[in-house]
């Protein structure tokens, strides 16, 4: 196969000059999907008809302007895709056929891409871990460990090299979790930047893309936020109008303009205030300290880089924990209210109750949401442009059917590995996971860098500059 673990980027650029078709391209990922997914369980849905809607695309009189012709994508199954019934990880949702795509699917069609499956997730994307009633999905790192959640299969499609690019969405973490879990990146947007799901959890949870490279991080985000400059800011973390030569972009307004990317390239030197935390967690929790030396060998790389760089010895504000599990639960009851309860599955019973109960007594988190994002987090991130901090406390669980459990295996199994994403929800500022290192477990790890609203540039640059002193990681085994 030439072009299964190809970057995007590289398969755009292909397509549009006619050096392969999309046709053939999603033939070959596909074929990949056939070998390698019946080890990992990333898809609930393969799309056979992908073959037939990338020789239509094939026939579009503006091929040679789309960003992204012919890369093929998978969706996370909780987002709408036209023709196909979205399952949510549940038996107790409606299978019939969406009569439309949700806007960010609509947005990557239009630019060119190819959807060929819907991945899994956890039942109602309640957890960090990646099974349901739909299949137990796995991390191609280790088959016996779960890819995170809840856009659990999204980050294993990735990983695998079954698709370059993958949609998913955020709402305590769930795309920077499995990013992290997987060796990939994950990127949360900002609030308002990229169009939420139907269900956006009362705003606390983004729609986001999952890539194995900055650029290619960077282009899906530019489709998704109706923004092509936001495709060069991975070189210089800036949004800046691109220079000649132009292509005709494919968004609304018609005078925005789209330039490929020469895959080559390097980010560019640019300065910004870095501070790290090794160990941001409040009494209580810890970080593994494989994972706070990955946070110090960023931002040395970083500091090498150009950047000013701080250590950061605030901890979050232990108020904030409790508050994020409080609205987590609140939330997990509203998804599961409607669904017929008998068709649930025992942790999505547990976790609705709780819910339920934390609501009647107005315990909903809604307090230590207002007080951290009105000042809480501007006055611990301080004068810094992005903090780079742990994307995850310990090495992913194992694999295996979490939804049968109970409410306090589930809890404080998520609270333990993943306590760190969460917090960046509850303010609405963007956030990105970055693999930089391996574990002695042999798993990868990853930092994560937050920025305040309207830091997705930095975010990118700084993502571009780790991967070019880290080189993107590749799990072994899968033959790409």
């Amino acid at each position: 196969m030439l072009w299964a673990g190809r970057s995007a980027v590289e398969i755009a650029t292909a397509v549009r000059s006619g050096d392969v078709t999309a046709a053939t391209v999603v033939e070959e990922h596909l074929h990949a999907i056939s070998e390698r997914d019946p080890r990992l369980r990333a898809f609930r849905l393969v799309r056979e008809r992908a073959v037939d809607e990338a020789r239509a695309l094939q026939k579009r009189r503006d091929l040679a302007e789309l960003p992204l012709a012919g890369v093929p994508v998978a969706v996370k199954d909780n987002l709408e895709v036209a023709g196909e019934a979205m399952r949510v990880g549940s038996r107790a949702t409606p299978d019939v056929p969406a009569r439309q795509d949700h806007e960010t699917v609509a947005r990557l069609r239009a630019a060119g891409a190819v959807v060929v499956g819907l991945t899994n997730l956890p039942e109602l994307g309640l957890v960090a871990f990646g099974d349901s009633a739909h299949g137990i999905a796995r991390n191609p790192w280790d088959l016996a460990r779960t890819p995170g959640g809840s856009s659990a299969g999204s980050a294993a499609a990735v990983a695998a090299g079954m698709v370059p690019l993958a949609l998913g969405n955020d709402g305590m973490g769930s795309v920077r979790i499995p990013a992290a879990c997987c060796g990939v990146l994950g990127i949360k947007p900002g609030t308002g930047l990229v169009p939420p799901p139907s269900d956006d959890w009362d705003r606390l949870c983004e729609n986001g893309p999952l890539a194995r490279t900055a650029p290619d991080l960077a282009l899906a985000l530019s489709v998704l936020a109706a923004d092509p400059s936001l495709a060069q800011a991975w070189r210089s973390g800036r949004r800046e109008e691109p220079s000649p030569p132009m292509l005709r972009s494919v968004w609304a307004d018609d005078d925005k303009v789209w330039e490929p990317q020469p895959p080559s390239d390097g980010p560019e030197p640019f300065d910004l205030r870095v501070a790290y935390a090794p160990q941001p967690l409040p009494a209580g929790l810890t970080v593994d300290k494989e994972f706070q030396a990955a946070v110090r060998a960023a931002s040395e790389t970083l500091r090498v880089a150009g950047h000013t760089v701080v250590e950061h010895s605030r901890k979050l504000p232990g108020w904030l924990g409790p508050a994020s599990v409080a609205a987590w639960l609140v939330r997990a009851a509203a998804a599961a209210d409607g669904l017929d309860r008998a068709r649930l599955e025992r942790r999505t019973r547990a976790l609705s109750r709780a819910g339920r109960a934390l609501g009647a007594l107005k315990l909903d988190g809604a307090r230590g949401r207002e007080r951290w994002s009105g000042y809480g987090a501007d006055q611990w991130f301080g004068n810094a442009d992005a903090v780079v901090m742990p994307a995850l406390a310990a090495i992913p669980p194992l694999a295996d059917r979490w939804g049968r459990r109970g409410f306090v295996r589930n809890t404080v199994t998520n609270v333990r590995y993943a306590p760190a994403t969460g917090a960046w929800n509850m303010c609405g500022w963007p956030a990105i996971t970055v693999p930089i290192a391996t574990h002695s477990t042999a798993l990868p790890i990853a930092v994560q860098l937050v920025a305040p609203p309207g830091g997705e540039p930095h975010l990118l640059g700084l993502a571009a500059q780790l991967q070019a002193a880290h080189p993107p990681l590749r799990p072994p085994g899968l033959g790409f």
